[in-house]
């Protein structure tokens, strides 16, 4: 094989130890892991004050959602998943909102007007914080930052992490993760 026929084939290995590395379900170590972690009542950590302003230049902040079970979901405009998870986030919130569930999102885009146009491509109906870089999840919890996107985290009604999920989810999946902690008292 020659040297050019090699380094052509470079990108694509590379591509492929990415994906391989990042995807739900692998550790760094290659032993399967749960793409949910769910936390005990008695470990819950609190979610820091997530505050800024949204896509639309509204104020938005978690704090305003205690007394509701939270879908905290990071995406970025660029991310696949993301984008196939959006209008599944998006049913998950029209279907639970009467049951006291609020999906809210951060846009780690470092220019608005691209989660804008994702907002809009996608017709969430949920409101998203801008988070250029990711600058607000590093306040999160040691072991609650996101390793990749789409991340998910569900936060109780008293604004403890209850759990974390890497990957994109369904609204069926939502509805299965939320429904334990709607049983719980606030």
């Amino acid at each position: 094989m020659t040297v050019r026929r090699r380094i052509s084939r470079l990108p694509l290995l590379l591509l492929l130890l990415v994906l391989a590395a990042c995807a739900p379900g692998q550790d760094t170590g290659g032993s399967p892991v749960s793409a949910l972690t769910r936390v005990a009542a008695a470990d819950r950590p609190a979610a820091p004050d997530l505050a800024g302003d949204g896509l639309d230049g509204t104020a938005v902040r978690l704090a305003d959602y205690r007394g509701r079970v939270v879908v905290l979901n990071v995406w970025a405009s660029w991310c696949g998943p993301c984008r196939a998870e959006a209008p599944e986030l998006s049913k998950a919130q029209k279907e639970l909102d009467g049951e006291g569930v609020r999906v809210l999102g951060v846009d780690t885009d470092i220019e608005r007007g691209s989660g804008r146009s994702f907002e809009r491509a996608h017709g969430l109906v949920y409101p998203s914080l801008h988070d250029p870089g990711s600058r607000k999840m590093l306040r999160l919890p040691k072991g609650y930052a996101p390793r990749a996107l789409p991340y998910t985290l569900f936060i109780d009604r008293a604004g403890r992490i209850a759990a974390k999920y890497l990957g994109p989810l369904t609204a069926a999946d939502v509805r299965t993760i939320v429904g334990p902690l709607l049983a719980e008292k606030a």
